[in-house]
Formats: structure tokens, C-alpha cells, sequence
């Protein structure tokens, strides 16, 4: 039988158990070396989610695409903020996903560059040159294409190469291999003493493009509801202390990072914070329509998605609802 003083301490350790957040792992694109995740670190190093009654302690990534959506699917925690084409073509293959809030909601960063002194200026020099992009069926290749539409460039007068990564576009460019490239944070403002921006993607299109969302599997949809609010409203209040606080937050996700470039993460958060690049959690229809718009010119989508089959925006915060 239990002495009176390890009864009291059962008890204590049971009323502990009992208001300790559980601790997890979700995933994230892209982590470690794209801005897509920051709102997710600096809520953790906040304690925004543990406030909320989830304690995220990692994140798993992946370079993009159906990697993230094969780790969500795989974790304990089921929830993932994945490439909004990568979770449409997931969908459309028969994966129960559920879409559950925004995540960047444009492409304004994207710009594509030329060596310092070239004589490429405008989108119109793109014509019969050599332009670099990522990888085919990418977003960048949507941007391309999009933009060579609305603005009455023929693809066969130009020579489109897919390249790689960002950096890769970067020395694909200095190196002479393409004549112009994509770029994209933190590599433009680290190059740009060598580099000259040809386009910026906000001056030949409307860059209102949902590229990442939140998602999570339609099983833990009905049963980890708590858990599901816990992440979106402590993905929202990190986004809205990066707009409040740029500079902490650029020094908290540059340790995140492994990244000793404190000042340039600095001035990458301030300009994204200008383009309003992370969305509290809203997801517009016009920007995911946008992404639908992208998927079909590259030929990875047919017709319009009925969002109101994939979506639930029951676990976003009452004021994202709408």
C-alpha cells in the first residue's frame, strides 16, 4: 500500500502528465535552406505552439514536391506544409489529403537575372536567348510560360533550359551556360553585387500565387482537431511577430538555419515582409486558382479543382474563416 507521500506524488506526476503539451514532429518544405518554414520556427523558439497545447520539437523536410507529402502522410503527426501543386497532384491521385490553411502566397521574390552588364533589361530581351529556369512542371516554368502568354512572347523564340536549384541558376548564369536565370532569396541579395535583374515575376503577371499550403491526412482530420488548431494558430501568430519583428525574427530563424548571415537574412525578412510572402493561414481562392492556372499551362492538371472538396477551413483561427 502507498505511503500518504507517494500518493501525493503520484498524483502530482499524473496532474503533470496531464498538462504537458504532447511533443511532435511535422513537416516542412523545403526547411533549412528556403523562407517557407520561418513562421514555423520562430513560433517554436516563441513558444507559440507550446502555449497552444502542441509542442513541435522538429521538423522533417525534403527538397519539395512528393517527398513532403509522402513524410506528412508518414509522421505521427500527420500535418505538413507542402507545395500546394505537390498536394494537388497528390489529391487528384487518389490520397486522402485534406487542405487546411495558406501558407506563401506569392511569387513577387522570384525575378530572373543576368550577369552585371549584360544588355538584358526588360521580359521583351528574353527573346532569342538562353533563359534558365528550375525543373520542368516547377513553378518556375509556370512563371515562364505564363508570362510569355500574357505578354505575347512566343516560347519558339527563346531557348528555355531547366538548370537545378537556385544556386544553380546563379552560377549557370555567371558561368555563361544561360544568358538568364531565376533567382530567388537569400541567394539574389547575397549575389546581387555580381548579378542584374532582368524581370521581376510582380512586373509581367500578377504574382498572387498560393505556392505552399498547410495539409494534413482526411483521417486525422476528424480526430486530431485540437492539435490541427494548436499548429495553424501558432503558425499565424509566428507570421504575424515576423511582420512585427523582422530583425529578432530573421536572427532567430538564421540560427534555426545553421546560418552565421545574420544581416542577410535580415534584409531578406524586411523585404518580405513588404510582399506580404507568408499568409496568416487564409487561403483565397483567386491565388490557389492561380497555382490550377500554373499546373494546366505545364500540362500536370485538367480543368478547375473544386476546392470545397479538398479544403477545410475549420481549423484555422475564427477570424481567417471568411
Amino acid at each position: 500500500m502507498c505511503s500518504p507521500l507517494t500518493r501525493l506524488a503520484s498524483a502530482i506526476c499524473l496532474l503533470f502528465a496531464a498538462n504537458t503539451t504532447r511533443a511532435d514532429t511535422i513537416t516542412v518544405t523545403h526547411w533549412g535552406d528556403s523562407f517557407y518554414g520561418a513562421p514555423y520556427a520562430v513560433a517554436m523558439a516563441k513558444g507559440f505552439f507550446k502555449q497552444n497545447g502542441v509542442d513541435i520539437t522538429g521538423i522533417l523536410t525534403s527538397q519539395g514536391g512528393g517527398t513532403s507529402v509522402r513524410n506528412t502522410l508518414a509522421g505521427d503527426l500527420p500535418y505538413g506544409e507542402v507545395a500546394l501543386s505537390a498536394a494537388i497532384e497528390a489529391i487528384n491521385n487518389g490520397v486522402p489529403l485534406k487542405i487546411i490553411g495558406g501558407g506563401v502566397q506569392t511569387v513577387a521574390d522570384i525575378l530572373w537575372v543576368a550577369k552585371k552588364g549584360s544588355d538584358m533589361h526588360s521580359f521583351k530581351d528574353i527573346v532569342g536567348h538562353r533563359v534558365g529556369f528550375t525543373s520542368p512542371g516547377s513553378v518556375t516554368n509556370m512563371i515562364l510560360l505564363m508570362a510569355m502568354k500574357e505578354n505575347g512572347i512566343d516560347p519558339k523564340s527563346l531557348k528555355m533550359i531547366p538548370v537545378g536549384g537556385v544556386g544553380a541558376n546563379t552560377t549557370a548564369v555567371l558561368n555563361g551556360a544561360v544568358d538568364t536565370a531565376m533567382s530567388g532569396e537569400p541567394v539574389w541579395t547575397e549575389n546581387m553585387a555580381q548579378l542584374q535583374p532582368v524581370f521581376w515575376t510582380k512586373d509581367v503577371m500578377s504574382p498572387d500565387m498560393m505556392q505552399t499550403v498547410a495539409v494534413t491526412t482526411e483521417d486525422y482530420a476528424k480526430t486530431g482537431g485540437a492539435t490541427l488548431k494548436a499548429l495553424l494558430l501558432g503558425r499565424k501568430m509566428g507570421v504575424e511577430y515576423i511582420e512585427a519583428h523582422p530583425d529578432e525574427s530573421a536572427e532567430i530563424v538564421a540560427k534555426a538555419f545553421s546560418s552565421a548571415n545574420v544581416d542577410l537574412y535580415k534584409k531578406v525578412f524586411h523585404t518580405f515582409v513588404a510582399i506580404h510572402y507568408w499568409s496568416r493561414g487564409e487561403m483565397p481562392i483567386p491565388g490557389m486558382d492561380r497555382m490550377v492556372e500554373g499546373l494546366e499551362i505545364v500540362g500536370k492538371q485538367k480543368g478547375k479543382v473544386d476546392w470545397s472538396k479538398v479544403t477545410d477551413k475549420s481549423f484555422l483561427p475564427a477570424d481567417l474563416t471568411n
